[in-house]
């Protein structure tokens, strides 16, 4: 007998976490593993958290759900999460949805939807941010999927999301894999803002010269204004903690490779394929892989570096290093929210990207304070082309940016790498620039390559005739 309004299989951390939360929430759960061992476990252990309703197959678990059945699938990506699907969707029927909650590649996602759609089954990629602890507690949850779907689902996530001045952090996003694509950009703009925070650590450490525990104090101080977010909140912790083994400071015991799953690999490898410039998130996945390229690293370390420079005021350049990091993530929020217009133009998927930033305020690993602006302009226009062009953004920037050119410029005096910092302000001199040198570039193109190039005082295309005359054609 149907006894559970949805399902979750896979019950490892983020799975069992989401489970408990449902449960919690007062939706009766049914419950699978592949071994039963988790799933007894869960029971054992939280039970009496709300109605579970434990299932040893698949056959057990569809059975329990009442319909139209909602599976979600807590798997590991790519190929684990469809052999999972390939085992259960034989066992529903049409008009049931399968939802899968992991970190799945958006193509993955549009793949699976259409050949469940011809089934008759509905498929939901849904991205799921906030860690285990968001799982349990509230996340930040991206839907994606038929309209339908969602009116059958929505309420259920709905209730278990997190919350920011009274409304869930959850939304559908759009069709087929638009849930999962906006999850995949929220984790490369997560990978930029970590990379500007390590790297205005490290100039503060390198330039200013001050301990791990000062810096904490910094963040802390920091956290208390424009910046406020779960990020900085959480580097004055680690920042703080002290290795109980040694009594040195935490981070002064961890290895200095920074390891990563994909999702920010995949932003940069479809804003590639979009044609968009992400290069700050490009950066930032370019900085974790030279971390962990040790060979490189030990054979570079004799490279000489500049001579020490005049120390630095470390008040003064906290101030300027706050600056920097304000202006910088702004540019990676306005790189991450250009490739979701892109990618919603370019599937047809009309993502509302103010209520995107709306959802993000509370759950997900970047809520910040500054996520209500970031909606505002939004919700002020739309189709604005970038984020810079908002006039609160626009201000916040260029107020910043005599602070900004310090930092990067004491970063290259001192040779303090800030791929990040510097990339953004390139980004950002590069958008207000009148003329750029890809005039020269086309022009080079055209020289060896015959790619013709277009000109400023009237329409076509043309090409020089560089080894002969040197006279120009229409193309």
């Amino acid at each position: 007998m149907a006894q559970a309004r949805i399902g979750v299989t896979g019950l490892a951390v983020m799975g069992r976490n989401l489970a408990r939360n449902l449960a919690r929430h007062g939706h009766p759960v049914a419950v699978h593993n592949r071994t039963e061992a988790r799933t007894k476990a869960l029971i054992e252990e939280f039970g009496h958290e709300g109605t579970f309703v434990p299932a040893s197959t698949p056959e057990e678990f569809v059975a329990a759900l009442e319909r139209p059945r909602r599976l979600v699938i807590m798997v590991k990506a790519g190929a684990p999460t469809d052999a999972v699907i390939e085992e259960f969707a034989p066992l529903l029927a049409p008009g049931d949805m399968i939802v899968d909650g992991g970190n799945a590649h958006f193509a993955d996602t549009r793949r699976r939807e259409r050949a469940l759609r011809e089934r008759g089954i509905h498929f939901v990629g849904a991205g799921i941010s906030g860690g285990e602890e968001g799982a349990l507690h509230g996340p930040s949850i991206m839907p994606g999927g038929s309209a339908e779907s969602y009116r059958e689902l929505g309420p259920l996530l709905e209730d278990i999301a997190a919350e920011a001045d009274g409304e869930p952090c959850c939304a559908h996003v759009g069709p087929d894999g638009a849930g999962h694509f906006v999850k995949m950009v929220h984790n490369g703009i997560e990978y930029a803002d970590m990379q500007l925070i390590g790297e205005a650590y490290d100039l503060l450490r390198r330039a200013a010269g001050l301990g791990p525990a000062e810096i904490a104090e910094v963040f802390r101080a920091w956290n208390g204004g424009r910046l406020e977010s779960y990020l900085i909140e959480i580097t004055a912790e680690v920042l703080a903690h002290t290795d109980p083994a040694t009594g040195a400071p935490f981070v002064d015991v961890v290895l200095d490779r920074a390891e990563q799953k994909g999702t920010g690999r995949w932003t940069v490898q479809t804003a590639l394929d979009l044609g968009v410039p992400v290069n700050g998130i490009a950066e930032a996945v370019f900085a974790r892989s030279l971390s962990g390229h040790v060979p490189l690293r030990e054979a570079a370390r004799r490279l000489p570096g500049p001579t020490p420079g005049r120390p630095v005021d470390a008040d003064v350049f906290a101030d300027d290093v706050e600056q920097a990091l304000y202006a910088s993530k702004i540019v990676a929020y306005a790189q991450g929210f250009h490739q979701i217009q892109a990618g919603s133009d370019e599937y047809g998927w009309n993502i509302d990207l103010g209520r995107m930033a709306a959802i993000w305020r509370g759950g997900c690993i970047i809520r910040a304070r500054f996520l209500d602006r970031i909606r505002a302009a939004y919700q002020a226009d739309p189709r604005i082309p970038t984020l810079l062009a908002d006039e609160h953004f626009a201000d916040a920037v260029g107020a910043a940016q005599s602070a900004w050119r310090r930092v990067v410029a004491t970063a290259a005096e001192l040779g303090v790498p800030v791929p990040g910092f510097s990339s953004a302000l390139a980004y950002y001199d590069a958008l207000r620039a009148e003329r750029l040198p890809a005039a020269l570039i086309q022009g080079q193109r055209d020289f060896f390559g015959a790619h013709t190039y277009r000109r400023v005082d009237r329409a076509g295309s043309f090409h020089t005739l560089w080894s002969g005359d040197r006279s120009e054609v229409e193309a």
